[in-house]
């Protein structure tokens, strides 16, 4: 029998004196949960430097891959613990109809925000919380996709309290990344563990490109039969490069850059060695402001002059929306159980944290006074940059943040510390509990919003820390949702197929990746638009020089604010 578990205590996650956080693995008398048995008992045979061999392993593998992120300016494998967090079917049968609902609502207040605006009418929401949201665009006032989406890909991340219950911490329906971790965490991790993989009933992850590319092709615009579908990039330099080429990759499209973007006619066109070839869907991992320069920031080098025009004639779909934003501000969090019971006529599934808003009358004196017991978050804040939690922060950061908080409540909200549950964790010391959160990653295509099982779990290596984002030093997990999406049939296709390479490919990645090659369409390059847009183009090039490399924004990295 190995050693695994000598001296793990879920206590020891965590220096405060607060509740203790839930550890999903272990009840408190120590013995091992049923969802997690089978994997308890096949880590308990093995020594510490077994597992840290196949989490070695790991590494190794991802730095092969190219599956790094920089940290402090240091490129470096992205942390995988070699233990998986399990989530029940039960438990992620909850899960599933929670984010599901929560997409819904989503969809239908930024309907309603950039449409009529019958919430603010009606009084459910505040007019002012609209307009001073740092990510409301006036410009994209009206232009909606052929199917009516705004959010092709939502990210909702969730934690574990202290009582085992769910909480909802934040929405990321901007741009959210992470999900090439998830894909590819999966794929290492039948090679790792594949005595459980073929043990246990693990649901795969594999289709979520096909649904994706599925779910950007319904967006396309009116009388597309064929669209063209392209993953626009910031460039090389973007933390999330990696995810970018690795979805355009397995849904068989192109990655392009501004670059290689121009637009004519009202529509959008993409340079090809056989020529101009339309595009009619952009899946941009490129934030707002640097999509568009005629509209946004016209320094930006990373998007292509006319591309709003395009997507308001209805010629292009920009997925996700541009505007998307203000469902992301914190302050707007807040009113998310309203803005349920009003959009659907339902209570939430899921709960968001207790929070306060700082502008209400009491609440940022309260706030004030017990401001070394709370956690504070910037409203548009994210990768967990400008958190204060209360408890760790010294004399100095407190009065800096009440300072803060005065001069702009609007800016800010405030939550109770919540101990974020544990799981247990390869670290220096052995396996010992750390925090996680979760988020999984929905898709809407029109008809129905579909749940990648699972989805990234974070983990905070420090011991103690409660932001898990990687940005933060923090890592990831594989997470296992139990249930019969791979059952016995699926495992015997698996071994016939070539036993664990079979699993791999059943698990993680049965998209086929295909290069799709197009007739090239004529484009009118000698229109006077065409010439205007290339002395455009010509006169950025100039003015910006060589800040192209310094302006590339981070997108919402594997990284929303989690505690």
């Amino acid at each position: 029998m190995g050693d695994l578990f000598t001296g793990y205590s879920p206590q020891t996650a965590s220096g405060r004196k607060s509740k203790s956080a839930w550890d999903e693995m272990f009840v408190a008398s120590g013995d091992p949960r049923d969802t997690y048995k089978q994997i308890y008992l096949a880590l308990a045979e093995m020594t510490q430097d077994e597992l840290r061999n196949r989490a070695a392993s790991l590494s190794d593998s991802y730095l092969a891959q190219g599956v790094t992120f920089d940290f402090a300016g240091e490129e470096r494998p992205f942390p995988l613990d070699a233990i998986p967090r399990v989530i029940s079917e039960n438990s992620w049968s909850t899960l599933e109809k929670g984010v599901k609902q929560r997409v819904k609502v989503l969809e239908a207040l930024l309907a309603d925000v950039y449409g009529p605006q019958r919430a603010v009418a009606d009084g459910v929401m505040p007019a002012h919380l609209i307009a001073s949201s740092a990510h409301f665009r006036r410009e994209v006032h009206g232009i909606t996709s052929s199917n009516g989406v705004r959010i092709q890909v939502a990210g909702i991340d969730l934690i574990r309290s202290e009582d085992g219950g769910w909480r909802v911490l934040e929405d990321n329906v901007r741009v959210p990344s992470g999900v090439s971790y998830v894909i590819s965490n999966r794929r290492v991790m039948t090679q790792t563990l594949p005595e459980l993989f073929m043990s246990m009933r693990i649901r795969p992850v594999g289709d979520y490109p096909h649904r994706l590319l599925n779910a950007l092709q319904a967006a396309a615009p009116d009388g597309i039969d064929d669209p063209t579908v392209v993953v626009l990039t910031p460039g090389v330099y973007n933390s999330a490069y990696f995810e970018h080429t690795l979805l355009a990759r397995l849904m068989g499209v192109e990655l392009v850059e501004g670059r290689d973007l121009f637009c004519s006619g009202g529509k959008v066109w993409m340079r090809t060695t056989s020529g101009p070839h339309r595009v009619d869907v952009i899946y941009r991992r490129v934030d707002d402001e640097f999509l568009d320069p005629l509209k946004f920031r016209p320094d930006s080098m990373l998007g292509a002059p006319g591309l709003l025009l395009a997507a308001r004639l209805g010629n292009v779909t920009i997925a996700n929306a541009v505007g998307n934003g203000v469902a992301d501000d914190k302050l707007v969090y807040t009113y998310m159980p309203e803005l349920t019971r009003y959009f659907l006529g339902e209570d939430p599934i899921i709960e968001n944290v207790t929070t306060w808003r700082l502008e209400e009358p009491g609440a940022l004196e309260e706030v004030l006074d017990r401001l070394d017991e709370l956690v504070v978050k910037p409203v548009d804040g994210s990768g967990g940059k400008g958190i204060m939690i209360g408890p760790d922060a010294s004399a100095k950061e407190l009065a800096d943040m009440k300072t803060r908080l005065l001069k702009d409540p609007r800016g800010w909200i405030a939550q109770p510390v919540v101990q974020l549950s544990t799981v247990p964790t390869l670290v220096e010391d052995g396996v010992r509990p750390r925090h996680v959160d979760l988020r999984p990653f929905a898709v809407n295509d029109g008809n129905d919003v579909w749940v990648l099982p699972g989805g990234l779990t974070r983990v905070a290596l420090p011991e103690g820390q409660l932001v898990v984002n990687s940005s933060q030093g923090g890592g990831s997990k594989d997470t296992w949702v139990m249930g019969s999406g791979y059952g016995p049939e699926a495992e015997e296709a698996g071994k016939r197929s070539g036993g664990v390479q079979g699993l791999v490919a059943g698990q993680a990645a049965p998209t086929t990746s295909i290069h799709i090659v197009r007739e090239p369409e004529h484009a009118p390059e000698d229109s006077p638009h065409y010439g205007i847009q290339q002395q455009q183009r010509q006169r950025t090039a100039r003015e910006a020089g060589d800040a192209a490399a310094s302006t590339v924004p981070a997108e919402n990295a594997p990284g929303g604010d989690a505690q």
